[in-house]
């Protein structure tokens, strides 16, 4: 082991922070870091914004409904982002361009790179002692955070990242076994998977009884089954659309 295994394998999410604000070198380096990340064919098709309006930062609390929106040491929004390309042409070679950039294959672009840059940002943090939570939920209302954020086309907020010195330490949350995330060679038979998919149900099930706070009777497939019964954020595809992305 090495301490980027170890920062890594430790990872939880943080979900309370003290009051202490990332310096202008932390937010920098942070960034710095997140650039750095592999990219598809060098576009780099994502812009990070930092949200430091206390008003602001409250609106995006009540969209997401969760208080470390709001109480952190920064905010970071990731964006998949086209616009600066179509910036770069005449009016005459954007037209020309637009089939490429409107296609599904140039937004998948956009969330992967977006991806890969939290991710950088992410271990970067935890790897000088500030904690993160990442925020799908700012995708619960994305055509307001899209307008609060003054979001031109091509562009789409995809989730954000709370950072900040951590004020808990919560139990590791264990994850699905290695055999059903690996596969060799194919795609293995749901037969083969199924036993241990019910071993990591009886193990979660367990972390969510012992955990030292908001213990619970639950297991993996429970939670999944719940979550795709209920359809949520279907607007997500007519704003993406209309933010001329995914159209092809």
């Amino acid at each position: 082991m090495n301490h980027t295994i170890d920062t890594i394998l430790n990872h939880r999410s943080i979900r309370k922070f003290t009051e202490d604000k990332l310096t202008d070198e932390q937010i920098h380096i942070l960034i710095k870091a997140a650039q750095q990340a592999s990219t598809s064919s060098n576009v780099m098709a994502y812009t990070i914004i930092g949200v430091t309006d206390p008003v602001l930062k409250k609106e995006l609390r009540k969209i997401s409904g969760q208080p470390y929106v709001e109480h952190n040491g920064h905010l970071f929004v990731f964006c998949g982002d086209l616009h600066r390309i179509t910036q770069l042409s005449t009016p005459e070679e954007r037209i020309e361009m637009e089939e490429t950039i409107e296609s599904t294959e140039q937004f998948i672009v956009t969330i992967i790179d977006a991806a890969l840059s939290a991710q950088n940002l992410a271990i970067a943090a935890e790897s000088i002692g500030l904690g993160i939570c990442y925020l799908g939920s700012l995708r619960n209302d994305i055509y307001h955070v899209s307008e609060l954020l003054g979001l031109p086309d091509y562009v789409v907020p995809l989730f954000g990242m709370a950072v900040g010195t951590p004020a808990q330490q919560p139990e590791l949350k264990p994850r699905l076994p290695f055999e059903v995330v690996y596969h060799e060679n194919k795609y293995l038979a749901d037969e083969i998977q199924q036993p241990a998919i019910s071993s990591y149900d009886a193990e979660l099930l367990e972390y969510y009884q012992t955990r030292s706070s908001n213990t619970k009777v639950d297991t993996w497939s429970e939670q999944m089954i719940r979550k795709y019964r209920n359809p949520i954020r279907m607007d997500v595809s007519s704003f993406v659309k209309e933010q001329k992305l995914n159209k092809r």
